[in-house]
């Protein structure tokens, strides 16, 4: 076949393009446009010939998998709407098609009305497609012959569903291959569906498999006769716009030089040219389809505006990589005329500067050229996309710092032995410490532990390492013991500390109060007494106040299962046989804790269910109630389900519970909608609630344990927590909260990045556990034990009974020897207690530099397509060589480091 080209510039864009898109269509996301459509044979709907403006398409959501293909064609002017929607699931026309590859490669000033009126009596078009349709024919990107063959008696032409197999003959023929196709017509494709391509196609679709422009879809079938949606159309032209030369008024590349509020800066051709953006401009890059955000566009990376008037309505990170290059050198001195002198090996040079010219420590903070001290090591970068190689910034690498300052506490990491600090002007430092460091209040020595986040401090450093931290107020402390009596006014509060002496403390003026399953709980909720009072944890300010109060136990007998015999409103009294028919008397009161089954109970509302042979569970100090709860549900282990009989029997406190149901009870299941009894079996421990007579079942709940990692704490005691990369959210408010060591917390103390057990009733949490994560070397394992050594040195051999799990290479095993000597583990409990190891994926890397801003360090990419060069740091990363811990600011270009990580972040860098 002979091209036609009237103009053989654009060869190159054709090919370009088409192959492009060819490639996009052979990954399963193929592509396609939105372009108006006929209502009938002949009549075409109403065309608006303008890009579609803010607001777009009605049905393309944020999010939509090819919104970011389907907004930037619309904002080039490429994608045309029709009264304002898209119609992505559309299959696309062979008009449509065809439209859009003339209008893709900028080709609309070709067309010519004279030849539209031309076309073959069965290329029958509508009256706006006609001229693109002439033009295609006249570039050879549709062969006239072959179309007057297709079968137009119910459909015309225009109209057709454009097919895989005419889709591909399309994109072989634009690449100039049409012989080589024909040469391989004689060739199975291999395909399982081979008879269902014509014996024309086969050619061409052997020729685009062996190139791996297509590919074939589920069970090994190329689907010949398949349609495109119009939204992989969209996709297809947009993917083979980074392959193509074509320029669009609209579109501008070139390398961000300016960022700040509500601009971005660009170099395009030379020149700096401004762009407006806002809250509702669109970010994306390059290599994902769903939205970045702006912080996603760096300084002296690549970037793609489509927008007119100085206006961004859409931007597009298309190279991620900073157009830098770096020189490393010892600092001499500063000269004048806005110059610097380094030595580079043996040599000296000078490098220029200009008010632009970022200057930054080595942990990422702003500074003046006047603060580098001579022979430091100082990284030059400079711009590389002009000819000037302007020097953007002048990093400090490496130093000795030698200061005294005043500042605040931001972290400390015992594993890396590193202190990171907010400085008086308000930048962040982090500098090591070793076992000479001295921290002291007044005249009191502290130890490290007392050494809290938020401290305001005064510091000293020599040859970067902290030397002394002396604090400018008093620290928290904590103290535990029993609850003896709280003050009249309500101003101070006496205890028996553990080990036995009575203290008095004074309260601050409105003291927190934490008790469990108490909400906004007040110094009135405490239970005081020498002997049963409440056991607490006191928290007391630098002052020797107490300014939290934790309940962590309480001394109350529990009585269950027990009979109201009456109930007087007046005087508050109870009484109550136990199971062996012995009367009790109680008095309940305001502090008196309610269950019923209501979210917020209230005295009135139990007195009305309080009568004759009502069950309850209570909790009792003396004759005093402090809990009363109207039995509305049990909980146990399901031993029998009768379906036939309508009654179900529970195993609970080694007696079994059965419980007639009259209508089938709802079952609520965790993650599990539409949930039956079916689902149900023997053996699973449930909790069932019964009517409000306590005679039927009214609702099963399976009870169930899954494990998260806690992402954000929001308001009003929710979480957000992640399962296998899933979010989701729930509250805690009702639960019952533990640290990893079983110590009562309260949700405020849960922190991203917690490993949690969630102890579900149905859908509802009723129990967090913080999961311990230790993090560590294997040195010796075998089939019962492995000795672990953490990153602070310590050596533990930890054994293993029972069920195990190794999470390694994305396999799990059930051996303690899939452990290897050497490997870094996370070493955790599972939801079913089993031990469980997560292996530590390692690189091999050469460090290029620290981002002190990001918490992040970026590496040498091994070849110009590796992305793979940019890796975040954990909280506590331990950095170091053999024993010696070392800080990431030590790190210099061009060392060889190993890296651990765990969901893609550091953990470990070990320099070799």
């Amino acid at each position: 076949m002979t091209f036609k080209y009237n103009n053989p510039s654009h060869s190159k864009k054709v090919v370009s393009a088409v192959l492009a898109g060819m490639m996009a269509l052979s990954a399963g996301g193929a592509a396609m446009a939105a372009e108006s459509t006929e209502t009938g044979r002949g009549q075409t709907a109403a065309i608006t010939n303008t890009a579609a403006p803010t607001g777009l398409f009605s049905d393309i959501k944020v999010g939509y998998w090819a919104e970011k293909h389907v907004y930037k064609l619309a904002y080039q002017g490429i994608l045309l709407g029709n009264n304002g929607l898209f119609r992505p699931g559309d299959a696309v026309t062979q008009q449509e098609a065809v439209t859009m590859a003339i209008r893709f490669m900028n080709q609309e000033g070709q067309l010519n009305t004279d030849t539209a009126a031309a076309l073959p009596t069965n290329m029958e078009v509508g009256n706006y497609f006609k001229p693109y349709v002439a033009l295609a024919l006249q570039l050879g990107l549709i062969d006239k012959t072959e179309e007057s063959t297709v079968d137009v008696s119910k459909t015309s032409w225009g109209q057709k569903p454009a097919s895989r197999e005419w889709i591909t003959k399309l994109l072989i023929r634009s690449l100039d291959k049409d012989a080589e196709a024909k040469a391989q017509n004689n060739q199975s494709t291999g395909f399982a569906d081979n008879a269902s391509i014509s014996e024309s196609g086969k050619g061409y679709v052997n020729l685009a498999v062996s190139l791996d422009l297509a590919k074939g879809v589920e069970g090994n079938k190329f689907n010949p006769t398949g349609s495109v949606t119009r939204a992989q159309l969209a996709t297809f032209f947009s993917r083979g716009e980074s392959l193509t030369d074509t320029k669009y008024p609209n579109t501008s590349t070139g390398y961000v030089t300016g960022l700040k509020d509500g601009q971005i800066t660009l170099v395009v051709d030379g020149k700096a040219v401004n762009f407006a953006v806002n809250s509702s401009t669109p970010y994306f890059t390059k290599d994902s389809e769903t939205r970045a955000s702006a912080t996603d566009v760096k300084l002296y990376t690549k970037v793609m505006v489509v927008g007119s008037a100085g206006g961004a309505s859409y931007v597009e990170v298309v190279d991620a990589t900073p157009q830098v290059e770096s020189v490393e050198g010892t600092f001499a001195r500063s000269l004048s005329g806005n110059k610097i002198g380094i030595f580079v090996g043996e040599n000296y040079e000078t490098y220029s500067y200009d008010e632009a010219t970022a200057f930054i420590d080595q942990n990422g903070n702003a500074i003046k050229l006047s603060d580098i001290t001579a022979d430091s090591i100082i990284e030059v970068q400079r711009e590389t996309f002009s000819a000037d190689k302007k020097t953007v910034a002048i990093r400090v690498k490496s130093g000795i710092v030698n200061k005294s300052d005043n500042g605040v506490i931001a972290e400390v990491s015992t594993s890396g032995k590193t202190i990171k600090l907010v400085n008086a002007a308000g930048n962040t430092e982090q500098y090591t410490y070793n076992d000479n460091l001295i921290i002291r209040y007044q005249d009191r020595i502290l130890s490290l532990a007392e050494l809290k986040a938020g401290s305001a401090v005064k510091y000293t450093v020599k040859d970067s390492i902290v030397q002394t931290i002396e604090l400018s107020q008093g620290v928290e402390q904590s103290v535990r013991g029993t609850l003896v009596e709280i003050g009249g006014n309500q101003s101070t509060l006496t205890f028996k500390r553990e080990g036995g002496s009575l203290e008095a403390k004074l309260l601050t003026e409105k003291p927190e109060v934490i008790i469990n399953g108490i909400q906004d709980a007040t110094l009135n909720d405490l239970i005081t007494d020498a002997t049963n009072g409440d056991q607490v944890e006191l928290t007391l300010n630098s002052d020797d106040q107490v300014t939290r109060i934790q309940v962590i136990g309480r001394q109350m007998e529990p009585m269950n299962g027990v009979t109201v015999v009456s109930y007087n409103s007046k005087t508050k009294l109870l009484t109550v046989l136990d199971n062996n028919k012995k009367p009790f008397v109680f008095t309940l009161d305001e502090k008196t804790k309610l269950d019923y089954n209501t979210t917020k109970p209230t005295l009135a509302g139990l007195e009305s269910l309080l009568n004759d042979g009502r069950k309850l569970d209570l909790t009792y100090v003396g004759t005093r109630a402090l809990s009363v709860k109207v039995i509305y549900k049990y909980e146990g282990t399901i031993s029998n389900i009768d379906t036939s009989g309508k009654k179900i029997s529970l195993l609970s406190a080694n007696q079994t519970i059965t419980v007639p149901y009259s209508t089938v009870p709802t079952v609520e299941i965790y993650n599990k909608s539409g949930a039956s009894l079916g689902d149900l079996k023997i053996g699973d421990k449930v909790t069932v609630t019964l009517g409000a007579n306590q005679d039927v079942v009214q609702k099963v709940a399976l009870n169930t344990v899954a494990q998260f990692e806690v992402v954000a704490l929001e308001a009003n005691s929710r979480i957000r927590v992640k399962s296998d990369l899933l979010t989701s959210q729930f509250y805690v408010d009702q639960a019952v909260l533990t640290g990893e060591s079983g110590q009562t917390i309260t949700p405020s103390q849960l922190t991203a990045g917690n490993l949690i057990n969630v102890t579900f009733e149905g859908a509802t949490p009723k129990a967090v556990q913080v999961v311990k994560r230790t993090l560590a070397e294997v040195t010796a394992v075998d089939a019962s034990s492995v000795t672990l050594k953490q990153f602070n040195g310590q050596t533990e051999t930890v054994p293993v009974s029972g069920s195990v799990k190794v999470v390694k290479s994305g396999s799990t095993l059930t051996s303690l020897t899939s452990l290897t000597v050497g490997d870094r583990v996370e070493m955790t409990k599972d939801t079913d207690n089993s031990t469980r190891f997560r292996v530590l994926t390692v690189m091999s890397k050469q460090f290029w530099s620290y981002d002190g801003v990001g918490n992040q360090i970026l590496v040498k990419r091994e070849t110009t397509a590796d992305t793979n060069y940019r890796f975040a740091l954990g909280s506590s990363v331990f950095v170091h060589q053999g024993d010696n811990t070392l800080s990431v600011q030590s790190l210099r270009d061009n060392d060889n480091i190993v890296l651990y990580l765990l969901n893609n972040v550091i953990l470990e860098i070990q320099k070799q």
